[in-house]
């Protein structure tokens, strides 16, 4: 008997439809077709311990299971739950009628009882859009799945709950879920705060402004001096995630295996702080079955790089291409994904080896000429795809003892939410612009008009920093992101100036130790 259920494979941050037939014919074994991998082929081992454990048997036939299309690779374990059915209604030991109504997906153990899957939100995705009554899924992704409306999300926790679903003996309700409830009650529930920190004003104020732009910076100073801590606060201040880019979030974590049991919905923005161990492929993604990178589990949200020129100068090379297109191609011989990489890039180096060039105490024990090879390590043209460049000083006894109370990331994100409501204004006619940063060329020609006086400060500043034309780009799009947070509608020339500080590598002086 010719039996047929839906399974749902994941390419990228998207899902298709994976139809699983199954035939028991004259003959022995069993045969799979349709490109299963490795993981796929031993579910046949799985399946059959699980079937006999519950009291069922296996067919002591041929047993033929088809994935179509049969062109398209087929990688996990996920399709454990649908062959399995398959293979009880093609033996006649499960009668349903509702089986087609649903997309299956589920990792059996040995026992019957079921793991969770990964990819579980675009697996949901799909099947909505493609018309299915629902989704049987493990109970512990149930959670995860039912972010998705108009859809009945059936958790199961075993096989045999699985069966009794199918052929009506044990009704399951669907879970039910308030997308919006879920979002709104969680929305910016940041376990760090800027209140926490001591001193430390000038670098607030510059990632307050990197913030208000979406820029990218880099922090500059000795260890100790704070260059972490304040790094895992910059999220706390940037602008809430929508309920698009949670739910678009949300689909690169769950490809990627990471948001655990009975996870919802990310309602905060991503932080990654990878090592500098990482290789090119688990930075920007891909592998034998592409999977996203970490800087697409950044998307949205903060990639934070600490000592930079500790990292493999190929990784950082290969991250350039994706900062300037907010996004990732992964191509192969037979396939080419897109992962989003839409992130604020926020890095930290010590200014020499000992980690003392320019300490207002310490002295410095590197040799002649070491300074500068070691901020050689970090290309010219990264750094100049980085807007803000800013020094870190230890915070002194006094502030850190001081009762003064900080100020907050809420009061902060405020203003921060203020200067983008501004950007959103005013390049509101703009679908690929949102924000300062991703200003192009012909885009900072029109918008950040500079006077007279700022245009000498200007030309002062390019011939004796040397700066590049991409510098020159960068500081008009600081300078107008200042001028935002201002309130101000031209940028005069104390933004100018403030901009202009904030490219400490460009400095005259800088490493000529």
């Amino acid at each position: 008997m010719l039996a047929k259920t839906y399974g749902s494979a994941v390419f990228g941050v998207e899902a298709t439809q994976i139809d699983v037939e199954v035939n028991v014919l004259q003959g022995t074994k069993v045969h799979m077709s349709g490109l299963p991998d490795n993981a796929v082929k031993e579910s046949a081992h799985r399946i059959e311990s699980a079937i006999k454990q519950l009291g069922y048997f296996f067919p002591r036939q041929k047993v033929v299971v088809n994935m179509a299309p049969a062109d398209i690779k087929k990688e996990g374990s996920a399709y454990d739950l649908p062959i399995g059915l398959g293979v009880l209604i093609a033996s006649n030991q499960l009668k349903t009628e509702t089986i087609e109504q649903y997309v299956i997906m589920g990792e059996l153990a040995l026992d019957g009882n079921l793991r969770p899957i990964k990819g579980v939100l675009p697996i949901a995705i799909d099947a909505r859009k493609r018309g299915f009554k629902g989704l049987v899924l493990p109970k512990e992704n149930a959670s995860e799945a039912a972010i998705v409306n108009d859809l009945d999300v059936i958790g199961v926790s075993s096989l045999q709950e699985a069966i009794a679903f199918f052929d009506g003996s044990q009704p399951i309700s669907p879970l039910v879920m308030d997308t919006r409830d879920v979002f709104m009650a969680e929305l910016n529930n940041y376990a760090t705060d800027f209140k926490d920190v001591q001193g430390q004003e000038n670098i607030k104020r510059a990632l307050e402004v990197a913030a208000a732009g979406g820029h990218n910076v880099i922090l500059i100073g000795p260890p100790g001096a704070g260059k972490t801590m304040l790094a895992k606060r910059l999220p706390s201040i940037l602008p809430p995630l929508s309920l698009h880019e949670a739910l678009e979030t949300t689909k690169i974590h769950s490809v990627a295996g990471r948001l655990g049991k009975n996870a919802t919905l990310m309602t905060t923005r991503p932080y990654r702080a990878p090592h500098h161990t990482i290789s090119d492929v688990a930075l920007v993604g891909g592998g034998g079955f592409p999977s996203p990178g970490e800087i697409s589990l950044a998307h949205n949200g903060v990639l934070f790089l600490d000592e930079l020129p500790e990292f493999k100068r190929t990784v950082l090379e290969v991250m350039r291409q994706p900062m300037e297109d907010r996004k990732v191609t992964i191509s192969r011989a037979k396939v080419s994904l897109d992962f989003p990489a839409n992130f604020m890039l926020l890095a930290s180096m010590n200014p020499c080896p000992c980690g003392y060039y320019n300490h207002p105490e310490k002295e410095c024990v590197c040799a002649p000429g070491v300074v500068q090879k070691y901020l050689n390590r970090v290309s010219g043209p990264l750094l100049d795809r980085i807007d803000i460049h800013v020094e870190v000083t230890p915070v002194s006894f006094d502030q850190m003892t001081a009762n003064r109370t900080a100020e907050t990331s809420a009061d902060i994100r405020e203003r921060v939410l203020q200067a983008r409501a501004i950007q959103a204004e005013r390049f509101k006619q703009n679908n690929q612009v949102y924000s300062n940063a991703l200003m192009p060329s012909q885009l900072v020609k029109e918008v950040c008009h500079i006077n007279a006086a700022g245009r000498a400060l200007l030309k002062t500043a390019m011939e004796k920093l040397g700066l590049s034309a991409r510098a020159y780009d960068r500081i008009l799009k600081v300078a107008r992101t200042i001028a935002d947070l201002a309130d101000s509608s031209e940028i005069k020339v104390e933004h100018l100036a403030e901009a202009i500080q904030y490219r400490s590598l460009d400095r005259e002086g800088w490493a000529n130790n």
